[in-house]
């Protein structure tokens, strides 16, 4: 079934709703529809492609709003996160981050990335943790009912199938809102749910930073 005929489907069975006001529904309040507060479920964060669409949409995540999120909308029992790790380096951006993640309720998941100098002489990164995920994921298949995968990349539309033939639901977290969009055609109509992270924005969203005050006019300055 697709992800609109699905979502006409839970729309209709709604007693009182009517289906054909489908596009002026709050899509989020249909999304924890979605979910069952005593299924056991597990959440798998592509790291890089969840930057880079998040980037693309112009917020950053709070990840303690993120887990506290999806623990409200079921029974979490794992969430984890996949990152590649340059080595050898005396500060990564990112490091912080993973660091925060160790010690606040999430497995983390790296291996380290490979540099490489491409024909144009350019310093290039190579770090695809796919197959660490689809790995954890169908382990975890055995464990949970719901799993919620954080990435747009097509690749993963054979495991998506492959969990739902064990009788897991998937849905998908990506957007449809950036230009190109972040995420395959193809595998969010292989999932049971897609969740617009536009759609996300105000419940895990960080705030956006102040701007910082002018500095204050030396009105004495200006006298004569």
């Amino acid at each position: 079934m697709s992800v609109a005929s699905h979502t006409q489907t839970v729309y209709d069975s709604l007693s009182g709703w009517d289906a054909s006001a489908l596009p002026y529904v709050n899509r989020r309040e249909l999304e924890v529809i979605m979910f069952y507060r005593d299924e056991r479920l597990a959440l798998f964060i592509d790291g890089s492609n969840l930057y880079a669409a998040t980037k693309a949409l112009g917020f950053d995540i709070d990840y303690k709003l993120l887990r506290s999120e999806f623990m409200r909308r079921g029974k979490m029992v794992r969430a984890f996160y996949y990152t590649a790790l340059i080595e050898n380096e005396e500060y990564s951006p990112i490091r912080p981050l993973v660091d925060w993640l160790d010690y606040n309720g999430f497995t983390l998941v790296t291996k380290p990335a490979k540099e490489f100098t491409d024909s144009s002489g350019r310093r290039k990164i190579k770090g695809n943790m796919d197959i660490e995920l689809a790995v954890d994921a169908m382990e975890m298949a055995d464990h949970v009912e719901h799993i919620v995968l954080f990435s747009g990349d097509g690749d993963f539309r054979p495991l998506v199938e492959a969990l739902q033939k064990k009788g897991v639901r998937v849905s998908v977290v990506s957007t449809i809102r950036s230009s190109p969009p972040m995420i395959a055609d193809d595998l969010r109509r292989q999932a049971d749910n897609f969740i617009e992270l536009e759609e996300l924005k105000d419940v895990i969203g960080r705030p956006p930073r102040p701007m910082p005050a002018p500095a204050p006019v030396d009105m004495a300055a200006n006298d004569e």
